[in-house]
């Protein structure tokens, strides 16, 4: 009988934990009336039209003429969440959305259709103090909006200081998830795949034939419009100006919502993968290092970048200073922790100061002509 070869030479393998995501920020949810989707099912994930369509969509529901619009861009999405609304049950539509986000945490951004105004507003509070964070698009074709009459509905958002909720003032029937098509479908998260949301086409959409005064109102309110500038010589269909209801630019929105998911689950993996994580400077140079891996996705992905800190001091970080890749991860020092914090085994606070790229919208060229 041959002896074993563990008696020579004994081999053991330790397969690390799996490393979990951030999650998906390139996904949308359409929530609807039609009676396609059962309450019980709640949601249902497609890939395309020709999805929908062989699950026994006719093509005239409203959830399907708005994701029609949603994969139209010219940033395709790659999937849509489409939930029902039981409306015929006495659901509201704001219950409708939460028992979405129950059924399936993947979709970032939402959109519901056959929505008034009480739904939109409903909607608009609930999404704010959503977990996971997400985004809220709605289409307003409202004659208060475009008068400037006082209580309209995108006056109202403005006034209460959401910044989750993207209005689009559009007579186009589902307008808005159009823009959350554009949205879903360009936020790739590769490298240089940060965008924003001013000046794109969207397909499918009429352009507004409105005053500049109407336009003007609108854009005062944070709100959104899709509008013709420019003359006989050079005509533009053009979406302006990509602000949330507070008027925070959604790129913002999302690309911080997307490097805090990032640094958190690269916290809670570099805790799990380690057989342990020393309460030392080394050990907490472990931690920061797992964040800064997260920072830099952000940076590569152009939503930060290199620039002069003018904010207050972050410990060593001094106004003025250059913050050379955008970001930095400060950390206090294990020798200041408490003996309270020692023993609860607490990490000293972290700190990152980001500089955000930003994004250039608006342009002054003086033009000096000698004769």
């Amino acid at each position: 009988m041959a002896q074993s070869l563990d008696d020579i030479v004994r081999v053991n393998v330790t397969v690390s934990p799996t490393a979990q995501t951030a999650g998906t920020f390139d996904i949308g949810l359409i929530v609807g009336p039609s009676t396609i989707i059962s309450k019980e099912d709640r949601v249902k994930i497609y890939t395309s039209i020709g999805d929908m369509k062989a699950e026994g969509w006719t093509g005239a529901e409203p959830e399907y003429l708005a994701a029609t619009l949603y994969f139209s861009q010219s940033n395709s999405p790659s999937k849509l969440v489409v939930g029902c609304w039981d409306s015929t049950g006495g659901e509201s539509a704001a219950d409708a959305v939460t028992a979405c986000r129950a059924a399936n945490g993947d979709w970032y951004a939402c959109y519901v259709a056959e929505a008034v105004d009480d739904d939109i507003k409903a909607v608009a509070a609930v999404v704010e103090a959503m977990e996971p964070s997400s985004a809220y698009f709605y289409t307003t074709a409202d004659a208060d909006v475009a008068s400037g009459t006082a209580g309209n509905i995108m006056e109202t958002l403005n006034g209460l200081g959401y910044k989750r909720t993207f209005g689009l003032y559009s007579t186009t029937d589902h307008a808005s998830a159009a823009v959350m098509g554009y949205a879903m479908g360009a936020n790739t998260g590769g490298a240089n795949s940060a965008f924003t949301l001013a000046y794109k086409t969207l397909v499918g959409v009429t352009p507004e034939p409105l005053s500049t005064t109407q336009v003007n109102y609108i854009l005062g309110v944070s709100g959104n419009l899709f509008t013709q500038y420019g003359g006989s010589g050079a005509m533009y269909r053009l979406l302006v100006q990509g602000t949330m209801a507070d008027g925070t630019h959604f790129d913002e929105v999302l690309g911080l919502d997307m490097l805090k998911a990032e640094i958190q689950i690269g916290g809670v993996n570099a805790l799990i993968q380690a057989k342990k994580i020393p309460q030392t400077e080394d050990g907490l140079a472990l931690l920061i290092s797992a964040i800064e891996a997260q920072c830099e996705k952000s940076r590569i992905r152009g939503f930060i970048a290199p620039g002069q800190w003018n904010a207050p001091p972050v410990m060593s970080l001094q106004r003025g200073d250059t913050l050379s890749k955008g970001y930095l991860v400060l950390a206090e020092s294990i020798s200041s922790q408490t003996q309270e914090d020692r023993e609860a085994r607490k990490a000293p606070p972290i700190y990152v100061p980001v500089k955000l790229a930003g994004a250039i919208e608006h342009v002054v060229i003086n033009v000096t002509v000698n004769r």
